[in-house]
């Protein structure tokens, strides 16, 4: 018995023309197909997203920014902690450059043991590697704000130290040197005795300066009254702008326990509010006598 006899799929000139054009658009259709999935798919190469709308504008975005701030608007202080993160942490959190670290209670123990008037000076007035102000300017951060994160770090590293005061209305301004005024219908006294206090020591005759190779005043005690109602009652009659007032032996209590040296710093060097010397160029002599006036005056 015979087997069929097998047949060849192609048996017409046209079944072997449509067999090779398959051949031919079969591939190429597959390869297309292949080309659209791969582009649309998503990419994640390195420079694949250089012309998004978020890259182009960071590559043309300008190098200055202009910060317009209102001039009358009142000032938000910063808290100790934020004027540490963006200053005193670059030293203070690793101890760098002999700096106490933060939170360390063995760093902080002498420091805090010498009070916090004489921390604040430190920091404002700048000791050993450590710049004044942290290398900021007072445009930058207040002595209040400087003075909020002594308190912050030291309190974080064994102190109990109070908040600083907050100064009032219009002080900062008069502080920094600005023109002070008492705006019209003011009803602040504090802000009043401020503006009154900063008028006064602008107003300080430098004729209080003596003379090239003249002798110092033979009496100490009366250079001291006559400096002492000429610049510093100013703020000091009245205890405005955070002065300890004259006589007052409450307010003096704290800075007597310093060394006198320390407070003849304060007033030849500037604390706070209050300008180098009060403000005026007498010599060092008439503005320790000064010192010496008050100081028996609040014991």
């Amino acid at each position: 018995m015979s087997e069929a006899p097998h047949g060849a799929p192609i048996k017409t000139p046209g079944q072997l023309i449509a067999a090779i054009i398959a051949s031919f658009a079969v591939p190429i259709v597959i390869i297309v197909l292949l080309v659209i999935y791969v582009d649309n798919s998503t990419r994640t190469g390195a420079g694949t997203d250089s012309l998004s709308d978020a890259e182009v504008s960071a590559r043309i975005k300008p190098f200055a920014q202009v910060d317009i701030r209102d001039a009358n608007a009142p000032r938000v202080y910063k808290t100790g902690e934020e004027v540490y993160k963006a200053v005193c942490s670059a030293c203070h959190a690793s101890g760098a450059a002999g700096a106490p670290k933060f939170t360390n209670t063995a760093d902080w123990a002498p420091r805090i043991a010498q009070g916090f008037d004489t921390l604040l000076h430190t920091a404002l007035t700048g000791k050993g590697a450590m710049p004044a102000r942290g290398g900021t300017s007072p445009d930058d951060y207040s002595d209040f704000e400087i003075a909020r994160a002594v308190a912050y770090m030291a309190n974080n590293s064994g102190a109990s130290f109070p908040e600083p005061a907050q100064p009032a209305a219009g002080a900062a301004a008069a502080a920094s040197g600005a023109t002070a005024a008492a705006p019209a219908g003011a009803s602040d006294a504090g802000a009043a005795q401020a503006a009154a206090a900063m008028a006064a020591m602008a107003s300080v005759p430098q004729a209080a300066a003596p003379a090239a190779g003249g002798a110092q005043s033979a009496d100490a005690s009366q250079a001291g009254k006559a400096l002492y109602q000429q610049v510093c009652q100013a703020c000091h009659a009245a205890g405005v702008l955070n002065a300890p007032k004259f006589g007052d032996k409450d307010a003096w209590a704290p800075r007597l326990k310093e060394p006198m040296d320390t407070v003849y710093n304060y007033a030849l060097h500037g604390k706070g509010a209050m300008p180098p010397k009060g403000g005026s160029t007498a010599s060092d002599a008439d503005v320790k006598a000064a010192v010496d006036y008050m100081v028996s005056a609040a014991k």
